[in-house]
């Protein structure tokens, strides 16, 4: 493992901690046996995966935790300082007064005594004690950003999380959010790939010193929501085999050229470590060309917070219009 650094580099956040740039992501549907879990995450380390990401609603944070404390044991990471993880804030305690037991929740389940990263996950709040994704629209409340996030940086200046961030916010709510904030976001996560590039909001991130995360790098393929638009992408497939590489290798390493990390997930092997085989070459000028010409379309339009009573009425508003 001491070649680490070496294969999956890390930046700099806003916050001054380091983040690889490649995490492994720890959301699956179903949910397997928790032992089954605890097995892959340890792969994962053992492959030079150091950044996870998972998630309150995810329902694999104990399993997370174990697994760190299975790699300590058997050598595969010598301290807990090696790792970078990431949880967020469900919508249900998205709310002032909820983020910090919210997040001492989390480290419980984790076994941690700090996160590297915790994410507001969406820019909605749902009433507490709600199902997780069952809820009733009229369960679906007023989001406060500004309450939300001071709360979020109270829990950054407790130590109990190094960086703070956001996830799946526009352009025009990070501007809101950063009228009143007095630490930024450190990253904002999306969704990102070659059929959804965000071209407003990259650019917007990365002027405002926003870290850029991709979740669903390759469109959610084989899962309920998806897309093919990556996986099928003749343009994809075309530039996979002149360079020797998997469509999947050429999708990432479109989005680590283009500034922005990414959240990968399988748990095959063989898939694991070909996801970080992504840094000892490059997509040239004209095959980043040719990338902008795959036509564009949103994969998940988030329409469970939509409610013609609720804060978001359309998936318009949701987005802000970038749909």
């Amino acid at each position: 493992m001491e070649n680490f650094d070496e294969k999956i580099p890390e930046i700099v956040l806003n916050s001054g901690h380091k983040m690889p740039v490649v995490g492994f992501g720890c959301a699956i549907e179903p949910v397997p046996p928790t032992e089954q879990l605890v097995s892959i995450f340890v792969d994962a380390m053992e492959n030079g995966y150091r950044h996870f990401d998972t998630a309150a609603c995810y329902d694999t944070e104990e399993a997370l935790g174990r697994a760190v404390a299975k790699a300590l044991q058997i050598g595969v990471i010598k301290s807990r300082d090696e790792l970078f993880i990431t949880s967020k804030l469900w919508c249900t305690e998205a709310d002032h007064d909820l983020v910090l037991p919210a997040l001492k929740q989390t480290l419980g389940k984790l076994g941690l005594e700090y996160l590297d990263l915790f994410l507001i996950h969406w820019p909605v709040r749902v009433k507490h004690g709600a199902h997780k994704f069952n809820f009733a629209k009229d369960e679906i409340l007023p989001f406060d950003v500004h309450g939300t996030w001071k709360a979020m940086e109270e829990c950054s200046k407790l130590g109990l999380t190094k960086s703070i961030g956001l996830s799946n916010f526009t352009c025009e709510k990070i501007s809101k959010l950063l009228e009143n904030a007095t630490i930024p976001p450190a990253v904002n996560q999306v969704e990102m790939n070659v059929g959804w590039q965000q071209r407003k909001l990259v650019p917007f991130c990365e002027e405002k010193g926003i870290r850029i995360c991709a979740w669903s790098p390759l469109g959610g393929y084989g899962t309920i929501w998806g897309t093919n638009l990556v996986m099928e992408s003749s343009i994809l497939q075309e530039i996979a085999a002149s360079k020797g590489k998997t469509v999947a290798q050429v999708a990432l390493r479109w989005i680590y050229q283009h500034g922005a990390s990414v959240i990968v997930k399988s748990f095959n092997k063989e898939r694991m470590k070909q996801n970080i085989q992504i840094f000892d070459w490059e997509l040239t000028e004209e095959e980043m060309d040719r990338i902008l010409q795959i036509p564009q379309s949103r994969g998940f339009g988030g329409d469970i917070f939509i409610h013609p009573t609720g804060p978001y009425k359309s998936v318009e508003e949701l987005w802000d219009g970038d749909i």
